[in-house]
């Protein structure tokens, strides 16, 4: 996706909004957000969503909203399929929040953003994203036009910190560190920064990030 900002926002790693709150670990809870399956015999019990049943969801709001294929992102710290989509099948990874971004048609191209990390799995974060989303609309179905253009107000994507860094920047360490030295850096940051200990969340999950990047690139 693109703006006159000239952005590009990585649909991997998790690219989180400036300014916007985290939810603590301890305080995310189980969504019920489910899908049933149809067998020959009948609807079979509901089950969990997938991760692609979840991006459909999305993808699916959005397109009605207006927004064309290629000028939204959706951000997640789930590694990627060959077409860029997130993969299904892949362990949940210990940040599940996601991030939408998008260009907004109705508002001459305005970039939005809307994020939610209240649940534990990547699926049903996506899925709330795709229910608010729809929610959002049926404002506008209801006469409501001004009011949900309001309410977007508050989903301008906000430009990211001008020093984007890499993962051995924000541990503190050389390029080249030794494996230990990476742990050692992560578990002393991890302390430093969790929120039990009245650290920042941004903070935590920051250096959380970075060592998963880590350890996906063997360094950890």
């Amino acid at each position: 996706m693109s703006s006159d900002r000239d952005r590009v926002i990585p649909a991997y790693p998790l690219e989180w909004p400036a300014g916007w709150r985290r939810t603590r670990d301890s305080s995310r809870i189980i969504a019920r957000f489910r899908r049933g399956g149809r067998t020959s015999s009948g609807y079979a019990p509901q089950r969990q969503l997938t991760i692609a049943e979840a991006s459909l969801r999305v993808r699916q709001e959005l397109d009605r909203m207006g927004v064309r294929e290629g000028d939204y992102v959706l951000s997640t710290n789930l590694t990627l399929r060959l077409d860029g989509q997130p993969r299904s099948g892949q362990p949940e990874p210990s940040d599940p929040g996601v991030a939408v971004y998008w260009i907004d048609p109705v508002a001459g191209g305005t970039p939005r953003c809307m994020a939610i990390d209240r649940y534990d799995r990547v699926a049903d974060n996506l899925a709330a994203v795709a229910a608010t989303l729809d929610a959002m609309r049926a404002i506008e179905r209801h006469g409501g036009a001004e009011i949900l253009q309001r309410a977007y107000t508050g989903f301008t994507a906000l430009a990211p910190p001008a020093d984007v860094r890499t993962w051995w920047q924000v541990l503190g360490v050389a390029e080249r560190a030794s494996g230990a030295e990476v742990l050692d850096a992560y578990r002393r940051l991890r302390r430093q920064h969790h929120p039990d200990h009245g650290g920042a969340a941004e903070d935590f999950h920051a250096v959380q990030t970075a060592y998963e990047q880590a350890q996906r690139e063997g360094r950890a």
